[in-house]
């Protein structure tokens, strides 16, 4: 008798986590586990506005050639955007029209971007090729983090603003 109680205990925690996880899903929220910006609880909130320099964002990655390295090498996580990635947390450095400089750092028109070193390898040491930068095309957003190992524009380029998702809020978040 008590094995079953615990069984329909645990059967009732199973089936309320997972209402709870679908209905916080559906409602925009996501859990961060990467570095690139505090861990914890995000919302995803509508853009009602063109997108801006410094928005934080939430946006799916394409499924290219870069992105399946980055994924093969453990950079990304998984989740519902297309490919099976989950969408990045960045900030936008650059818009269309921008010119993206790429050296031992970054520079958007000849100004250098905060906390923007370029690594040459990874943390497990396998070479990282910079973006050569450019012009930032039509139709695509430039994307930053402050963290110094972060994978982002510097790595792989300015990104279609057609994978944007919203912006992102912190709900419940810790920085360690």
């Amino acid at each position: 008798m008590r094995r079953r109680r615990v069984l329909l205990f645990m059967t009732g925690a199973a089936v309320f986590v997972s209402a709870l996880t679908a209905a916080a899903f559906t409602g925009g929220y996501r859990l961060n586990l990467t570095p690139s910006e505090p861990l914890g609880l995000w919302r995803i909130e509508g853009l009602q506005r063109p997108v801006s320099i410094g928005d934080l964002v939430f946006l799916c990655p394409p499924m290219t050639a870069v992105f399946a390295e980055a994924w093969r090498r453990g950079y990304l996580r998984r989740g519902l955007c297309p490919g099976g990635f989950a969408p990045l947390i960045k900030t936008v450095a650059a818009l269309p029209g921008q010119r993206v400089e790429i050296t031992d750092h970054v520079l958007i028109d000849g100004r250098p971007v905060p906390a923007s070193s370029v690594s040459r390898r990874d943390g497990e040491g396998r070479v990282l090729l910079p973006d050569p930068g450019g012009v930032v095309p039509p139709h695509h957003l430039f994307l930053h983090s402050s963290f110094a190992s972060s994978y982002d524009s510097r790595y792989f380029g300015p990104l279609p603003d057609s994978g944007l998702l919203g912006l992102a809020r912190p709900v419940f978040i810790f920085d360690p």
